[in-house]
């Protein structure tokens, strides 16, 4: 209850993702990473999730949209990358042979057809070419995958985090749907699927459960998680649990050309194969067999919370391939969410990291989707008022102040946000709320630049706020990550009079000055000797940092976790990156010019980064923190492909792959792909209509070559 407290109390940062400006969307980003994986880790490890399923796709689809928005901004440990969580300790590991993939989302039918428009345009296909789809509905269970060796189940092992499971064979071995033996099976065959349970199961289940005394499940999922993941195998096998085959792994010889005669192999094999699933020749067919399971979802008799999609041609599946932790041929439609009315209470402004000024609804608590919610998100001025960014109308002007009865919304959205006002219901002493324009914290002129949709406070790190959470956001997980000192811990140390903690540098001084001061560390209360100690050792080993840490550690605005990769990987040294910045020049120069030829460096993102390494004060605190460092420098990515470390530029028209699959190519090969030419390009691959890219690099020397030698370059077949 805590951890779902903790995510609700949350609620009140949410901008919407189109206002959001670069900094939020860092910050917002790192929020979202800090509760996923709090929320993995409680869903896959423990099988006590503090979020229900809607919470966590809303939370993933946020994370996606902001990811797709501001795609330099990506953090390494992204949820969108993240599989599960790791495995559970008590069970020996099982590594897959081939990863064990999730899938990514759909909340609505634009966004299946932008799904479907999306493989159309990686694959060169024409909107009028024929393409098939599978539709089966997504059960709402425990991953499983089962290998079979000559025709016997050898092992059964639960997604864990994609790469690595919990070996259950013993626990599958007791499930009736899983079959001991298979006849006519291929040589080598791994079948996934997923464990369930029954609603009338899960009901008696429950009944011995209090009858014994013990303490019910929260739902058939949690049981069938927890009753596969018995270290005795006898319990499992006293639990009425169900398997549902609906994928495959690795294979020594195919299932079939198609998604659909492959599952029906497996029900020929042996395994319960879902009844449900349609081939679909468009989306329309698609849309109607979701809306078509949705309504007997409830009579099905299993929880199931959407409908996936496959590509039903398995040679197209292949070209399309994967992202990081999602396959580009397969998509989830989420079933919906609720909506709830309530009273608001007030609204209260919240100071964060880059000064911004925002806006929470607090509310009288109400269920919204069987979540307890008393905060939601106001997004900004603007939206307080009834406009969008741009002035026009919104609600049809309708206002939202203090005492209002309002809609609370959640489904698609990560955090809960009031969508309408009921006018009939407004107290008639009622005001249009004044948004500030000092800040509440340090009451510092709080200015709305030009096409920024948020307030900011002027005050910077004079306003405590401020400091503070750029302090936070030094020693986050993806930052620094220093054990013992977290959120809770820099705003004790940023209060402290004897002991304070401003700046960075101020931690990896922290020992030192303890040891000369009176009032030890040890003696404050809620410390002790040994947890001093293991704070100053904690810090200690963190003076020894990668450089992608450090970058995005330093919180320059615009560079999030995935642009400070990109930086360290391009300059490789804390040395080359600060000489670069330290010599650029805003606008022009080649340092400038180098900063711009990075994929996924722009100017905005430039121009902050020059200007934190221009600012005296900025800079100052830069130089006096890497003092008491020793940096990392970025591995660079090991292959022994051709092109691997080369950076890449496509230009023209491609004839035998779309631009998207090339560049996804390059890139897997270890290749680095540029929008722009530059003395750095090692190689443009031109097609025809190659225009000012493939004169540039004539002027510049830069090797060009056309599609077809891309090709052989690669050993790839036209």
């Amino acid at each position: 209850m805590t951890q779902r407290r903790d995510a609700q109390r949350q609620s009140g940062r949410e901008i919407p993702v189109e206002a959001l400006t670069r900094d939020q969307a860092r910050d917002e980003l790192a929020r979202l990473a800090e509760i996923l994986n709090r929320a993995n880790r409680a869903y896959y490890q423990d099988d006590a999730p503090f979020l229900t399923d809607a919470e966590y796709d809303a939370l993933r689809r946020r994370n996606a949209l902001i990811e797709a928005r501001f795609p330099d901004l990506k953090r390494p440990d992204s949820p969108s990358d993240q599989i599960g969580a790791r495995p559970r300790e008590g069970f020996a590991k099982v590594r897959h042979e081939q990863r064990m993939m999730s899938l990514g989302n759909a909340f609505d039918d634009e966004d299946v057809r932008h799904f479907v428009d999306g493989v159309r345009r990686f694959l060169g296909l024409a909107d009028d070419a024929p393409l098939d789809f599978t539709a089966e509905p997504k059960i709402d269970g425990l991953s499983l995958a089962l290998r079979y060796e000559g025709g016997r189940l050898v092992t059964a092992a639960t997604r864990g985090d994609g790469e690595v499971g919990e070996d259950v064979t013993a626990n599958a071995r007791t499930i009736g749907d899983i079959p001991e033996y298979l006849e006519n099976a291929p040589e080598i065959l791994e079948v996934r699927g997923e464990v369930y349970m029954r609603h009338n199961d899960f009901a008696a289940l429950n009944e011995r459960q209090q009858a014994r005394g013990d303490k019910p499940f929260a739902n058939p999922r949690n049981a069938a998680a927890g009753s596969l993941r018995q270290l005795d195998a006898a319990v499992t096998a006293s639990r009425p649990l169900h398997f549902f085959a609906y994928a495959w792994g690795v294979l020594s010889a195919p299932l079939g050309k198609t998604q659909m005669q492959a599952i029906a192999r497996l029900g020929e094999l042996g395994f319960s194969v879902n009844p449900l699933m349609k081939l679909c020749r468009s989306v329309d067919e698609m849309l109607a067999h979701y809306n078509e399971i949705e309504e007997r979802r409830a009579t099905l008799g299993y929880d199931i919370d959407g409908v996936v999609y496959k590509v039903n041609d398995l040679a197209l599946q292949e070209r399309l391939g994967f992202r990081s932790t999602t396959p580009r041929w397969a998509i989830a439609h989420k079933f919906p969410a609720e909506i709830a009315h309530t009273r608001l209470l007030d609204i209260e402004i919240q100071v964060g990291r880059t000064g911004a000024l925002s806006p929470v609804a607090r509310l009288q608590p109400v269920t919204v989707g069987g979540v307890v919610v008393s905060n939601a998100t106001l997004h900004n001025e603007d939206y307080i008022k009834g406009r969008d960014s741009k002035g026009n109308p919104i609600r049809n002007g309708r206002d939202i102040r203090k005492g209002d009865w309002v809609e609370v919304y959640r489904a698609g959205d990560v955090i809960p946000k009031i969508r309408d006002v009921d006018l009939s219901k407004r107290p008639a002493d009622s005001k249009p709320y004044d948004f500030p324009d000092h800040c509440p914290v340090c009451g510092a002129e709080a200015v709305r630049e030009e096409g920024d949709s948020v307030r900011r406070c002027t005050g910077g790190l004079s306003c405590p706020a401020q400091a503070v959470e750029k302090l936070k956001h030094f020693v986050s997980r993806n930052a620094f990550d220093i054990e013992g000192l977290g959120a809770k811990q820099i705003e004790m140390f940023f209060d402290d009079d004897l002991l304070p903690i401003r700046e960075p540098a101020d931690i990896f001084t922290l020992e030192e000055r303890d040891h000369k001061n009176i009032a030890k560390l040890k003696n404050r209360e809620g410390w002790g000797e040994t947890s001093a100690d293991k704070l100053f050792a904690a810090i200690r080993a963190r003076r020894k940092i990668p450089l992608a840490r450090l970058i995005y550690a330093l919180g320059i605005r615009h560079v999030g976790e995935a642009s400070a990769n990109l930086l360290a990987r391009h300059f490789g040294t804390w040395e080359a990156f600060e000489r670069c910045l330290t010599n650029a020049t805003l606008g022009e120069g080649p340092e400038w010019d180098e900063l711009l030829s990075i994929d996924g460096v722009g100017e905005v993102m430039a121009a902050a980064l020059v200007t934190a390494f221009h600012q005296p004060a900025s800079r100052a605190l830069i130089d006096r923190l890497v003092q008491h460092l020793e940096i990392i420098p970025a591995e660079q990515p090991a292959s022994d492909s051709p092109v691997a470390g080369k950076t890449i530029v496509f230009t023209g028209t491609l004839e035998h792959m779309t631009r998207a699959e090339a560049k996804a190519r390059a890139e897997s090969m270890g290749a680095r792909v540029s929008g722009s030419v530059s003395k750095k390009t090692d190689l443009v691959v031109a097609g025809p209509g190659a225009g000012s890219k493939a004169k540039k690099a004539a002027e510049l020397g830069v090797k060009v070559i056309g599609e077809q030698e891309w090709l052989e370059l690669i050993g790839a077949k036209p």
